[in-house]
């Protein structure tokens, strides 16, 4: 197991994608009652599939057969989605798909040029303790303009929004040879420079690249006081 303390390029999907992915408003987390501190919108949700099934006795929904919900800029596709919430409020959903496949999510970043995408056989949120989990074959993916940056995967891949503490755990179901936890991160700079240079494309301008062409030589320029001699002209 590995405890991923400070991964701030992949909280963005979990944070919000896997929220967004169960389409839960957080009710449990009451903002500061303040006049100040207008409460903030909540993205709209939409889902898509072949069936719906609501049992208002259960208080669960369940929604079958090539689902896509987006939300957002967040997008999920899975074969399943199943919602519920407790006696005292709790939310919990799980996300599914058949044998063989994973479930996809994808969350887009535009204002600092990402694309985050995470992949698992399973998706779950428990609202009552506020983690959630992507589930064997878990993959998260960091993309800055189209390149491929920051990995982590396992066969579990959880975020805790109490401690902002990340957590990748090995198992025989990992995505990994032999089960194992690995994480790819690529230097800051690199990240930076990306960064950069979708920043020019957007303002029309190139991005800054040094110069790696030799200037060519020039004469010195005369001496003060001295006159140049004009050039011989051939017969």
């Amino acid at each position: 197991m590995i405890d991923l303390l400070s991964r701030r390029p992949l909280r963005p999907l979990l944070a919000f994608a896997l929220c967004a992915l169960l389409g839960l408003a957080h009710a449990q987390k009451k903002p500061p009652s303040t006049a100040a501190l207008a409460p903030k919108e909540e993205p709209s949700t939409m889902i898509l599939s072949d069936t719906l099934h609501f049992d208002d006795t259960k208080r669960e929904s369940v929604f079958s057969g090539n689902v896509v919900m987006t939300r957002g800029l967040m997008t999920m596709n899975a074969d399943n989605l199943q919602l519920r919430e407790d006696a005292e409020g709790f939310q919990y959903g799980t996300g599914t798909v058949k044998p063989g496949k994973r479930v996809f999510i994808r969350q887009l970043r535009p204002e600092v040029y990402e694309v985050l995408e995470g992949v698992g056989v399973r998706a779950e949120y428990n609202g009552k303790t506020e983690t959630f989990d992507l589930i064997g074959q878990a993959v998260v993916t960091r993309y800055i303009c189209g390149q491929h940056f920051d990995t982590v995967s396992g066969e579990r891949v959880r975020y805790s929004q109490k401690t902002d503490v990340y957590e990748a755990f090995s198992g025989p179901d990992s995505a990994n040879t032999g089960g194992r936890v690995r994480s790819v991160a690529q230097p800051r700079a690199r990240a930076e420079a990306a960064v950069a240079e979708c920043k020019a494309k957007e303002a029309g301008t190139p991005a800054l690249t040094p110069n790696t062409k030799p200037a060519a030589p020039t004469a010195p320029p005369p001496a003060s006081g001295t006159r140049r001699q004009a050039t011989p002209a051939r017969p």
